[in-house]
């Protein structure tokens, strides 16, 4: 049985034999059976844009006719929204930021992304084109 479990562990069976064939099986049970028992604590990270001047299109889904988009424009882009500015003022800086790309489009909503200090690096802009 030592011996068994000692060939196992060093993988001395040739490509086709029985055990070869086990072993590779088990393995292909552990990566595709594990993730539904196991929580390995993996999430998606946020992501943000990198430079100032670029901003992140993902798409939101149809609503009617129309298309959703969600935009993130970052804080630090010059003439984008920035933190201190009133409701209205942030609106126009996000619709000065989001047409260019995509033409006139009315914004929904938008929300603050926040780093891990709770600073405003983002904001996400729910747009209909």
């Amino acid at each position: 049985m030592g011996k068994l479990l000692r060939s196992y562990f060093f993988w001395t069976y040739e490509r086709g034999s029985f055990h070869f064939d086990v072993m590779v099986t088990l393995i292909l049970i552990f990566l595709f059976v594990s993730p539904h028992f196991i929580d390995f604590k993996d999430r998606p990270v946020e992501t943000v844009a990198l430079r100032g001047s670029e901003v992140l299109v993902k798409e939101a889904g149809r609503e009617g006719d129309s298309s959703r988009f969600v935009f993130q424009i970052r804080s630090d882009q010059q003439g984008g929204p920035q933190a201190g500015q009133t409701d209205d003022e942030r609106r126009a800086a996000i619709l000065r930021a989001v047409e260019p790309i995509s033409g006139e489009v009315t914004l929904e909503h938008y929300e603050p992304v926040l780093d891990a200090h709770g600073k405003v690096v983002a904001y996400n802009a729910w747009v209909v084109r």
